[in-house]
């Protein structure tokens, strides 16, 4: 019985050294329902679209779940949709993501417009930069602009308090777009063209005013003891 007891231990050994890996990489591996399903879409036209570039939408969840930790894509997060002042079907790829910070007194402190302006200027240009990285796609006919929509934490809520979050909405022309992607666009100019609307907590800010700058925060911030999976490399 020993014996029979030793050999059922060393076949169970490799199998849950399997299973362990199996769950190592599913942890890896960014949720794919961030990714908004075709039968979600409401026209042919956003479906094709999806459709067609499906893989390039995988890519984007993936870069920034590997290279971008600190930010979270939110379910449905990721696909191509009718921007919300569009009075036709145009269809921009839009990006959501939730940033983690910590909350500070001092950011809290600004004007709306200068905490909007300043998560623009960090984030809009790299996330703009990984939603275009499919040559093909940014020669659709079908693509009219991109989406960035950023969300964070305002302040530390008082003790049972909801949390208060705000957001911001950018929109961008593809000829805008473009023209930022080549270097002829300035960050002050890309947030004088985009169409942003801003909301704290729940209730909308309209339509704001942004100043931009150039803002290597992306490319520089590295999250503490933060590893990348086994063959992922960040540009």
């Amino acid at each position: 019985m020993q014996g029979s007891a030793a050999m059922m231990t060393l076949r169970i050994a490799p199998i849950l050294a399997v299973l362990l890996l199996l769950v190592a990489v599913a942890e890896a591996a960014p949720s794919e329902d961030r990714i908004l399903a075709l039968d979600r879409y409401t026209s042919d036209k956003g479906r094709t679209l999806g459709a067609t570039y499906g893989a390039t939408l995988k890519q984007i969840n993936a870069s920034i779940y590997h290279c971008m930790p600190w930010l979270e894509v939110p379910r449905e997060g990721l696909g191509f949709y009718k921007p919300r002042d569009a009075a036709r079907d145009d269809r921009y790829l839009s990006l959501r993501v939730y940033i983690e910070q910590e909350p500070s007194t001092q950011f809290a402190a600004m004007p709306v417009e200068q905490r909007a302006s300043s998560m623009f200027s960090r984030y809009v240009g790299p996330l703009l930069r990984r939603l275009a990285s499919n040559r093909a796609m940014l020669n659709e006919g079908s693509l009219d602009g991109f989406t960035v929509i950023l969300e964070w934490l305002k302040e530390t809520p008082l003790s049972g308090g909801r949390p208060v979050h705000e957001t911001i909405a950018v929109f961008l022309d593809k000829a805008t777009a473009l023209e930022y992607l080549q270097g002829m666009v300035k960050p002050p100019d890309l947030a004088d063209r985009a169409r942003v609307y801003g909301w704290d907590g729940e209730t909308p800010l309209g339509r704001l005013r942004l100043a931009a700058w150039d803002d290597n925060f992306v490319s520089t911030y590295k999250v503490e003891n933060y590893q990348l999976a086994p063959g992922v490399t960040c540009q």
